[in-house]
């Protein structure tokens, strides 16, 4: 029993240590691989395609939003929708999630 289970531990480990490295992307990775992505679900191919990656690639990331921006964001539809009590906390919080 007790060489089953040692034997199960040196296959499990090999593998789990290979996916915990292919998550490990570095930034140029993980947008190489966004644009892969949504070249793919536009079909794209040949020449439209390799243009699309290289526009794709060279796009600045879009600027990471603040916690406090979200919030003021948040406050202000809440306001301009007249929310008040348990319904512009009910939003608050749906809108900070997302």
């Amino acid at each position: 029993m007790l060489k089953q289970v040692l034997i199960a531990a040196c296959l499990v480990l090999p593998v789990t240590a290979m996916a915990a490295e292919e998550k490990k992307m570095t930034p140029q990775q993980q947008k190489m691989a966004a644009c892969n992505k949504e070249a793919g679900e536009k079909k794209l191919e040949g020449d439209a395609r390799k243009g699309f990656m290289k526009e794709c690639l060279a796009a600045k990331p879009a600027a990471k939003v603040t916690q406090q921006d979200k919030m003021k964001s948040c406050n202000k539809d809440a306001s301009a929708k007249n929310l008040k009590g348990d319904e512009r906390k009910k939003f608050m919080s749906e809108c900070l999630k997302g």
